[in-house]
């Protein structure tokens, strides 16, 4: 006859070695996506083994587990999962892939990278989703530099104040409209549009419309723009924003004076 306490041993080995069996199959990371907002997919990743090394790039693999938590089948989904070490530097880079997965569905396959070190974190990216995925997908910009002749224009993209030229922006695919306006010059539109498959690093270079006021260069390098009134050999007066300024004749290195229209009486 079976003891009470050798019943209660038994009891115990069990639950013991569920728990090891728990904590063997436990995910070592799970990464879903999108990372908020509706989760549509998760990846549960075991534990990763280094099988092989040489000349500094280790091969990896390890067993994943992936859950469609979207109310509609998947029929592709590719994602890829970057590799960093501790100082943020990308060091590999590896390849996850959902078919034919209905709402709920579980797949298992092995994942298998190569890194120049040792990973200390790892990131997830869509690669190519269902048509149904794109508006969960972020909004893509891309960076552009708008730059002007002369420099310094105050300009607005879609009717958005965005600082003075020259000056980085990002802006998202499609039509856009950029207005420049410069004191002394004629403002100016500018349409344009931005690909999809557009990179980074683009610029986009406007000149100045023409002159709209008289220029006078001082010799200190200053630049006074309006309509000169009057000039003497001792002096000029110039009419800046609605408000006559006297100069001395001495002090001026150029004056430009542009052709005015003549109004008939």
């Amino acid at each position: 006859m079976i003891s009470l306490r050798r019943i209660l041993l038994l009891f115990f080995l069990i639950a013991v070695c569920a728990e090891l069996l728990s904590a063997k199959d436990a995910p070592q990371q799970v990464l879903v996506w999108p990372e908020s907002g509706a989760q549509l997919v998760r990846f549960e990743l075991g534990k990763f083994e280094r099988f092989a090394s040489h000349a500094g790039e280790n091969q990896w693999q390890c067993g994943v587990v992936a859950t469609n938590l979207w109310t509609k089948p998947i029929k592709l989904a590719d994602f890829s999962v970057y590799f960093f070490d501790k100082n943020k530097v990308r060091i590999g880079e590896g390849y996850l892939q959902v078919t034919d997965l209905s709402p709920g569905q579980r797949a298992k396959f092995q994942l298998n990278v190569a890194t120049a070190g040792m990973p200390a974190s790892l990131i997830l990216q869509p690669r190519q989703v269902p048509p149904e995925f794109q508006s969960f997908m972020p909004v893509k910009t891309i960076a552009v530099t708008v730059n002007t002749v002369p420099q310094g224009a105050t300009f607005t993209v879609d009717g958005k104040e965005l600082g003075t030229t020259p000056k980085r922006i990002d802006v998202a695919p499609g039509k856009h409209l950029l207005t420049f306006s410069m004191m002394g010059y004629a403002p100016g539109n500018y349409p344009f549009e931005v690909k999809a498959e557009d990179t980074s690093g683009g610029s986009i270079t406007v000149e100045m419309g023409g002159v709209m006021h008289d220029t006078v260069q001082l010799r200190d390098g200053s630049v006074l723009t309006g309509d000169v009134e009057s000039l003497s050999p001792t002096s000029m007066e110039i009419r800046i924003a609605g408000t006559i300024q006297k100069v001395d004749r001495n002090q001026i290195s150029r004056i430009l004076l542009i052709q005015r229209e003549v109004v008939q009486q």
